[in-house]
């Protein structure tokens, strides 16, 4: 989406985001917004080659920080903290209509005349033109082969009254002057009558309530008039007398003077017609700027409309698309951080053009349609990485920026008890403690205190907290954790969350799911499971006898170097 000559990247981690996900897209976000800050005052672009991705163009782009799921209590306790406010929700990353290019043309009021309609879509250079109301709503369409339309009604000479066609609609279209009645009068009856016979043959032929194209013959006006005429056009830039001003006056009629010919005037007052005689009003296909792309593709390709309009949330017109539109778009463009698997990325990745990916974890599943760039490191957390970054660019890390990503390192390693924590992440977290001006072990207590309270929540939000699935050879499954330093507090939720895993098991038909009840201190697991094979699979990867739905695995912390290595192996058996 262009926003004030803009391209947004969103940077976004996993579904299900937990403390990591969430902080390092914030602070990746930061470091390059900082660096094109650098570059438009006038930086070498050439020094900051590692973050850049080829071809960008950095000046006339924006990273915003995006999620892909809820925020769960431990991250907003860390987002509070350090002043730092929630990325931007994304339900999906398919490209929506709002990042198309919309051409975004006011909508025309349905008493514009057809002539009015034609010179806007001359200036704006299109064939079809919205139709709305005094607040913005759509009432139809108009197109050229309608205006067109419009001049095969010629031989209809009642077609100005059918279509109530205001008298102000025949001023503009003639460069008449209104000599006599009120020009917000409209054409309700009568029909059009060119007065070019002798005075014999015109009386008989005006009735009442007609329009009469005439020249500056005063018997001809005065027999329109006697003959109760609603309206009278003099043409040749003629004016009436006074007399029979005042008698179209008595009569209620109007007058209307015309520089144009009679010829010139009968050819061309049909184009003082309003547009919603002639408009497209019944089964509009209108699309919403939240509309997906992809979804709304099959429509406009079956359809034989060239245009179609686009309302916002409110239903108020804002612009059209057209087939062409989706010849030339962009998708959107997206950084991938903590994640690189299709499973866990948000909905519609497929549809994403991925720019970039920062992991630590294990080369997944996402495919990208060019070569991008992918910093994979063995380290405990993406934040980690991320910190790195700053440092080999010579970027300034600030305080709160150090108070987030120090926070990650904290809760992906477990205060460095994961067996996934590298001296790298230690000395990170130490280095940006020193910054954040945080005490290491009283923060992460604190944290850990504020992200548990798992007697608060619901067993949605316990087991959806940070759940991953996965794919070994050709059988999925799924792997939720949550981490307490209470041992109590996870027992005392053991059944309730065994009892909800059978049932997301049931509603989506996944083969197995596990739970980690991971207590921190005691640097142990209580592994839940339910599923079919599940416990075999436990029983062979651990050498372990589990009890019917649950096994202690002392040692066991780490989903992504203790659990999903020794499951993967099993189930490609």
């Amino acid at each position: 989406m262009e926003v004030k000559g803009q391209k947004e990247i969103y940077i976004i981690g996993h579904k299900n985001p937990d403390t990591d996900s969430i902080c390092s897209a914030i602070a990746y976000a930061a470091l390059k917004n900082e660096i094109r800050e650098k570059i438009h005052q006038g930086g070498s672009v050439e020094s900051y080659q590692d973050v850049l991705i080829d071809g960008e163009n950095i000046e006339s782009t924006v990273y915003v920080p995006a999620r892909a799921g809820q925020i769960n209590t431990e991250t907003n306790y860390v987002l509070k903290k350090f002043h730092q406010k929630a990325p931007t929700y994304m339900i999906a990353i398919r490209t929506q209509v709002a990042d198309i290019n919309i051409r975004r043309n006011k909508g025309i009021s349905a008493d514009a005349s057809l002539k009015t309609a034609w010179e806007t879509m001359r200036l704006k250079e299109t064939s079809t033109l919205a139709v709305t109301d005094s607040r913005g709503k759509l009432k139809g369409l108009i197109t050229i082969s309608d205006i067109a339309g419009a001049y095969m009604s010629v031989l209809n000479n009642q077609i100005l009254a059918e279509a109530c066609t205001p008298i102000e609609n025949i001023l503009e279209t003639l460069k008449g002057e209104l000599i006599v009645g009120d020009s917000k009068k409209r054409l309700t009856k009568g029909k059009l009558v060119v007065s070019t016979a002798n005075l014999e043959v015109i009386d008989e032929f005006i009735k009442k309530d007609d329009l009469v194209i005439l020249g500056n013959r005063y018997e001809a006006q005065l027999s329109a008039i006697e003959n109760q005429a609603s309206c009278i056009i003099i043409c040749d830039g003629a004016k009436a007398s006074r007399t029979i001003c005042k008698l179209a006056e008595e009569k209620d009629c109007v007058i209307i003077c015309t520089p144009y010919d009679t010829y010139t005037v009968t050819r061309s007052i049909n184009q003082s017609i309003p547009v919603s005689y002639f408009m497209i009003k019944d089964g509009l296909i209108a699309f919403a700027e939240e509309d997906y792309v992809a979804d709304i593709k099959p429509t406009m390709m079956n359809k034989r409309h060239r245009d179609f309009p686009i309302v916002d949330k409110n239903d108020k017109y804002i612009g059209m698309i057209s087939r062409r539109t989706l010849i030339d778009m962009h998708t959107k463009q997206v950084i991938l951080v903590d994640h690189n698997e299709v499973s866990q990325a948000a909905d519609g990745v497929d549809e994403a053009e991925v720019m970039e990916i920062i992991d630590h974890h294990k080369l997944g599943t996402v495919e990208t349609i060019r070569p991008v760039k992918v910093r994979n490191e063995p380290v405990g957390c993406t934040a980690t990485i991320i910190y790195e970054m700053y440092m080999e660019n010579q970027i300034e890390v600030s305080k709160d920026i150090a108070g987030i990503l120090c926070a990650a390192i904290l809760s992906d390693t477990l205060m460095f008890r994961s067996p996934t924590c590298t001296p790298v992440d230690k000395m990170a977290a130490e280095q940006l403690a020193d910054i954040a001006g945080l005490d290491i072990e009283n923060f992460a207590m604190k944290m850990f205190e504020e992200g548990s309270q798992l007697q608060k929540k619901t067993d949605s939000e316990i087991f959806f907290q940070d759940y991953k699935k996965f794919v070994a050879g050709d059988i999925p499954y799924a792997v939720g954790q949550i981490t307490s330093m209470n041992h109590n507090e996870l027992l005392e939720i053991q059944e309730r969350l065994l009892a909800y895993m059978e049932t997301v098991r049931n509603e989506t038909e996944m083969p197995m799911i596990f739970f980690m009840l991971t207590d921190i201190l005691q640097e142990s697991t209580r592994l839940l499971f339910v599923g079919n094979e599940a416990k075999i699979h436990i029983e062979n990867g651990f050498q372990v006898v589990p009890e019917e739905h649950y096994v202690d695995l002392k040692g066991v912390v780490s989903r992504k170097k203790q659990l999903i290595p020794k499951l993967t192996a099993v189930l490609q058996q």
